[in-house]
C-alpha cells in the first residue's frame, strides 16, 4: 500500500468519521465538566428555581468539611495501592506469557476476558465471591469467626474493592505489557545470555528498561482511571460503608449530589477532583515522561 493510497480522498472525510465520537465526548464529558465548574460558584436550588452567586463560598465550605478530606485520603490510598497492583500483577503475567511457559497460549486468551465485563457486574460478582458466609473465605470464617467481615470491617471492605479493581484492570494492562515484551528483538536476549545473564538478570536489565514506555502508559492510565472508575464497584459492593470506610471522593460526590441534593457542593468537589486528575497526569508526564526513552 502506497503512502498516497493511505490518505483520505476528501479533506473533510476524517472530520465526518470522528464527528459522532467527538459529539458524544462533548455531550457526556465536556458539557458536564463545564456545568460543574459553573455551579461551583453558585448556590443551586435542588429542584430548580434559580441560583445565587457565592463566588468561592462553596470551595470554602467544602475545604472545611472533614468528610471531604477523609474521602480524599481514601482516594489517594486506593489510587496508589490498587493502581500499583493493577500494573505489577499484569506485568508478572506478561513476563510469564512471553517466556512461553506451559499453558501460556490459552492463558493469553483467558486473561483478556475480564475486559468485556462491566464495572457494576464485576462488583456484583466480587460481592458474592467475598461474602463471609457463602464466598471463598467462608470456610476460614467458619473456623475463625469474624476474621473476614467486610460488612462491618472497613479494612476488609477496602480490600474487596482493591481486589475487584485489580481484577478488572488486568486485561488491558496485560495486553499492553505483553505487546511491549514481544516487540523486544530476540537478539538482545541472546546477546544477554551469551554474556552470562540469567533469566532474572535479563528481566531487570533487558526487558524492563525496554518496555518503560508501555509501563509509563499503564501507570498513567491506571492512576487516572482508579480515581473515577471505583464508583461502580463501591455502588455494587459496599455502598460506601461500613461507616463510610469505602466512601471515596467520587462516591461522596454522588451521595452529596443525588442523595443530599447538594448540587453546589457536589459540583465543587467535581471541579476539585478534575483539577486533581489534571495535575496528577501533568506531574506524571513532567517527572516520569521525560525520563522515558522511546527509541531502541
Amino acid at each position: 500500500m502506497t503512502s498516497e493510497s493511505s490518505l483520505f480522498s476528501h479533506r473533510w472525510l476524517p472530520l465526518v468519521l470522528v464527528a459522532p465520537l467527538m459529539l458524544l465526548i462533548a455531550l457526556f464529558f465536556y458539557v458536564p465538566v463545564f456545568q460543574a465548574f459553573y455551579w461551583s460558584f453558585f448556590l443551586e436550588r435542588p429542584f430548580g428555581g434559580g441560583s445565587m452567586f457565592v463566588g468561592w463560598g462553596n470551595f470554602a465550605r467544602v475545604f472545611s468539611d472533614p468528610e471531604f478530606w477523609e474521602g480524599c485520603w481514601r482516594t489517594i490510598v486506593f489510587m496508589v495501592t490498587a493502581s500499583s497492583l493493577a500494573v505489577a500483577i499484569p506485568l508478572i503475567l506478561a513476563v510469564a506469557a512471553d517466556r512461553k511457559i506451559r499453558l501460556s497460549l490459552p492463558a493469553r486468551n483467558v486473561l483478556v476476558w475480564p475486559k468485556g465485563v462491566a464495572g457494576a457486574s464485576i462488583g456484583v460478582v466480587f460481592a458474592f465471591i467475598f461474602n463471609p458466609f457463602v464466598g471463598v473465605l467462608a470456610p476460614l470464617n467458619s473456623a475463625f469467626p469474624g476474621i473476614w467481615a467486610p460488612g462491618i470491617n472497613g479494612t476488609d471492605a477496602f480490600i474487596t474493592l482493591i481486589a475487584a479493581h485489580v481484577w478488572g484492570g488486568i486485561p488491558f494492562n496485560f495486553v499492553i505489557l505483553l505487546a511491549g515484551l514481544q516487540s523486544i528483538p530476540k537478539t538482545m536476549h541472546q546477546a544477554a545470555a551469551m554474556d552470562g545473564a540469567g533469566p532474572w538478570r535479563r528481566i531487570f536489565d533487558v526487558q524492563l528498561p525496554l518496555i518503560m514506555p508501555q509501563l509509563f502508559l499503564t501507570l498513567v492510565l491506571e492512576f487516572t482511571e482508579s480515581v473515577t472508575s471505583a464508583f461502580a464497584l463501591i455502588d455494587t459492593i459496599t455502598h460506601g460503608g461500613p461507616g463510610g470506610a469505602t466512601t471515596l471522593l467520587v462516591y461522596k460526590i454522588y451521595t452529596d449530589g443525588f442523595s443530599g441534593y447538594d448540587l453546589s457542593g457536589a459540583s465543587t468537589q467535581t471541579a476539585i477532583l478534575m483539577v486533581f486528575v489534571v495535575l496528577l497526569t501533568a506531574a506524571q508526564f513532567l517527572f516520569l515522561g521525560r525520563r522515558i526513552n522511546y527509541e531502541r
